[in-house]
């Protein structure tokens, strides 16, 4: 399903070492978000927490590769 973009994105590489993201799309599935930033080719993997905001800890160089991820 096609999310609103209007949220709060993080790329998490580690305890207290987290990155904005500023997506572009949004997709959900079950918990699960794909997320491609505006001017970035790649796509994130991450959980949609219960606030709406997305914390991300996988990269996928297409979106084809991050739907296998799931």
């Amino acid at each position: 399903m096609a999310l609103d973009t209007e949220r709060s994105v993080e790329w998490v590489a580690g305890p207290g070492c987290r990155a904005r993201i500023h997506p572009e799309i949004v997709l959900g599935f079950h918990g699960l978000c794909l997320v491609k930033p505006v001017n970035d080719e790649d796509w994130y993997m991450g959980s949609l927490n219960g606030d709406g905001s997305v914390d991300c800890w996988s990269a996928y160089s297409d979106l084809h590769e991050a739907l296998r991820g799931l």
